[in-house]
């Protein structure tokens, strides 16, 4: 990893080791799943094997006789006890103007099931094993229903309906642009090109499934709920407010360690909210663990859109107009965001890091009777960055440029920054040219053609993939709240309500105050993951450090301008006289100090505390260049990606060494998505990808070493920290790279064009049908 010359604040910018390491590689981390039974019930949930149904009847009381069982719990018994739905939000407007109308999304199925998986009932039993056996022994009578999986299909005249209200399946839309003036721009254009794009649909895969344990405390009568959740204070508030209806102060959502979230574990589930339900109810202990089969059918998916995308182009190569036609699917319901992505959050990226003010897209947001989609990793940018950097490649081969030259004369350049893009979002730094150059020569650009000669000397086809991406990260939560509390032990602590989850915010967090406060990291301990210690938005859209970290730093600035004034008072000294260095607060001249911690031992409570609110003053927007080389074995349709180098801006990196760990894990994802993942259904709805056996996932032997370079000669002008988000960036430029050195290994054959996943058996397909029309 190389770190290119920049300035930092508020950080130190070195890489230094994760603080979580030694506790979680030692078997010492606090995981869900490992918590002591301690008398806890178990809840199972019995799911629906119908795509579209009716339910007709629930026969339980064979299972509630069963050995263990404590309960049965159907949608019926919900309704009864006026148990809420899980909320969305309806801000949106059908194609004809009609607000949307959302279908409930119950805790469990009541009256009608809309996908394989979905809930239905849930036995509590004093084991699990009893749980799973008495579920097994409810009988539910089903009407099946037709049912539509895919939302191209969806749309089309008599297709099933998924929901009344919204008879077309279409739930909403959004329109962008000005499609007659996109429409002059085609009509005059030298060159035009079009393509028909899929970003397939994706099943998450973190290390550690969802779990959920809910007790109520014995002396207030609280409820405990402990989950794996990025966003605990919204989890505590949409379980308050919308499902049980109770104050948001009788309920605390703790969160441990998380092993990986990637956006799935955002918000509260359905499984979720019935232990906290069944816990109120018996007045008990009541915990839940999902399968990986739990987690494929019954949690969100991601992407799934399909568009039809086409850029009009001048003789010298440069972009006149740029429309897209996107139908994303939603699924049944809508998670929390699964609307927002396909309408807003890809939009926002659509144009890239390209000078495109002429735009017209048409998204619509189509239901299915599929598990919904919701956020993962990116949310809806990959899908749009993907759009046109596809249109981008596709047009220098048509018009037999350099990928490099098409991208370069279409570029914002950096006079026009700040730039408005075409859908108003404004980028407030880049230097997309001088990202691609760097790039092109750490790649060794010049090496390619040996490398791809030896490569055929072997039998094998070789091709480079180039990228440019951006990405908008913090989302429309631009505040974040911390509490710092300095201590008469010595310790200095953090409360945040951001939420780690594999991206070492402990370790972050404790660089910048180490620094701030002039003080060992050993001595900063930093707590997330309890709504009774802090309120904050939560992790999500990279906004942790960018956002989060903003906080951090207004509450080491707080705790020195409080200790100031304390000891200003403690020692008899005008607060303009005091200074504060490595923990101590002197009199200027004078050898009279008292340090930070004797202080915190005057206070009420031994400690010295602040609350401070971090705000920024917009989005930051990452972005870089990746160029990737690829080996395909025609023999077999094998693609391998054997070299891959990425220049990425992150604007100040606080902890680079963790900034490279990002970008590497999301570029093993984008690679997943290209070459390897993707969700499939049958036409009766069945999800055909329910395991790993049939569900693909890269392994470390799938990569090559990811050289990352991070170039901080663009530092973010909307946040103190100068820091850009960065979790999502490889994700983003990795599928649109990795396929394009895969249609650049098969161009030769006359292969231009191929939906993801690139699966073996599609490039050896496409191989054969190209080998096929060139002998005719």
């Amino acid at each position: 990893m190389n770190i290119l010359p920049g300035s930092m604040r508020f950080g130190a910018g070195q890489p230094v080791k994760r603080l979580e390491d030694q506790r979680l590689v030692t078997g010492h981390g606090h995981y869900l799943d490992d918590k002591p039974a301690d008398g806890a019930l178990w809840l199972v949930v019995l799911r629906s094997p119908h795509a579209h149904a009716k339910i007709v009847s629930i026969d339980a009381e064979a299972a509630r006789a069963m050995p263990g069982v404590e309960s049965v719990l159907t949608g019926a018994d919900l309704v009864a006890d006026e148990i809420g739905t899980i909320p969305t939000l309806p801000i949106f407007k059908r194609p004809d103007g009609s607000p949307m109308l959302l279908p409930p999304r119950r805790l469990l199925a009541h009256e009608i099931v809309r996908f394989v998986g979905e809930p239905v009932a849930a036995v509590i039993a004093a084991s699990q094993a009893a749980a799973q056996a008495a579920a097994e022994a409810v009988v539910v009578e089903y009407e099946e229903l037709p049912a539509v999986t895919d939302p191209v299909a969806a749309i089309q005249p008599g297709a099933p309906v998924v929901v009344e209200t919204a008879p077309d399946n279409i739930v909403a839309a959004m329109s962008y642009g000005d499609a007659a003036k996109v429409d002059e721009a085609f009509a005059s254009a030298a060159h035009t090109v079009s393509l028909d794009i899929v970003s397939q649909r994706l099943i998450p895969s973190a290390m550690e499934p969802r779990a959920t344990i809910a007790e109520i405390e014995k002396k207030t009568g609280r409820l405990i709920l402990h989950v794996q959740s990025q966003t605990p204070a919204q989890t505590r508030d949409a379980l308050a407010d919308a499902i049980l209806k109770r104050p948001k102060e009788s309920i605390q959502v703790l969160v441990g360690d998380i092993g990986g979230g990637f956006g799935q574990k955002t918000g509260v589930y359905p499984e979720d909210a019935l232990v906290a339900y069944a816990a109120v109810k018996l007045n008990k202990k009541i915990r839940w663990r999902g399968d990986r089969t739990d987690e494929f059918v019954g949690g969100t998916h991601g992407r799934d859109l399909t568009s039809t995308a086409s850029i009009a182009l001048d003789a010298k190569g440069r972009v006149l107009a740029y429309r897209v036609s996107s139908i994303g699917g939603t699924g049944a319901y809508l998670a929390g965001a699964g609307v927002i992505i396909p309408l807003v959050l890809g939009p926002f990226v659509q144009t890239g890091v390209y000078d495109l003010p002429l735009v017209h897209f048409d998204i619509k947001a189509v239901m299915t009777h599929t598990a919904p989609v919701g956020a993962y990793r990116g949310a809806g940018r990959p899908e749009a960055v993907y759009i046109i950097e596809r249109l981008m490649d596709a047009a220098a081969r048509q018009l037999n440029m350099d990928p490099r030259a098409i991208r370069k004369v279409n570029y914002i350049k950096p006079t026009q920054l700040p730039y408005t893009n075409a859908v108003g979002q404004v980028y407030d730094s880049g230097a997309f040219a001088h990202l691609m150059q760097r790039a092109t020569e750490l790649s060794d650009w010049d090496g390619f053609k040996a490398r791809k000669k030896e490569a055929q000397k072997k039998g094998l086809l070789y091709g480079r993939g180039v990228t440019s991406y951006i990405e908008w990260t913090g989302g429309r939560a631009h505040t974040e709240k911390v509490s710092l509390h300095a201590t008469a032990e010595g310790r200095i602590v953090l409360h945040s309500g951001t939420q780690a989850m594999g991206q070492g915010l402990e370790t972050t967090y404790s660089q910048m105050i180490a620094q701030a406060l002039d003080i060992p990291i050993e001595s900063i301990d930093v707590v997330q993951g309890n709504t009774d210690l802090a309120q904050g938005f939560g992790s999500v859209g990279s906004r942790s450090l960018f956002v989060g970290g903003t906080a951090v730093a207004v509450s080491t600035v707080d705790m020195i301008a409080k200790a100031r004034e304390k000891a200003a008072n403690i020692l008899e000294a005008s607060i303009e006289d005091i200074e504060y260095s490595g923990g101590m607060l002197t009199i200027a001249g004078t050898d009279r100090k008292i340090s930070l911690f004797e202080i915190a031992a005057k206070e009420k409570g031994t400690k010295l505390s602040v609350d401070s609110t971090g705000e920024v003053d917009g989005p930051s927007w990452p972005n870089g260049a990746h160029i990737c080389e690829v080996e395909v074995d025609p023999e077999t349709g094998v693609s391998r990606v054997v070299r891959y180098t990425t220049v990425d801006d992150v604007g100040n990196a606080v902890n680079p060494m963790l900034v490279a760990g990002q970008i590497h894990g999301g570029v093993a994802q984008g690679v997943g998505q290209a070459l390897y993942e993707g969700a499939a259904y049958n036409d009766d709805g069945q999800l055909l990808t329910a395991s790993y056996q049939d569900y693909c996932i890269p392994r470390a032997d799938n990569l090559p070493p990811i050289n990352v370079t991070l170039d901080p000669s663009a530092p973010c002008r909307t946040n103190p920290l100068g820091a850009k988000g960065c979790g999502e960036s490889g994700a983003i430029g990795g599928p649109p790279c990795v396929v394009h050195g895969v249609l650049d290994a098969l161009a030769p054959l006359g292969v231009t064009t191929l939906n993801t996943p690139l699966t073996p058996e599609k490039v050896w397909r496409a191989i054969q049908d190209a080998k096929a029309a060139q002998a005719a």
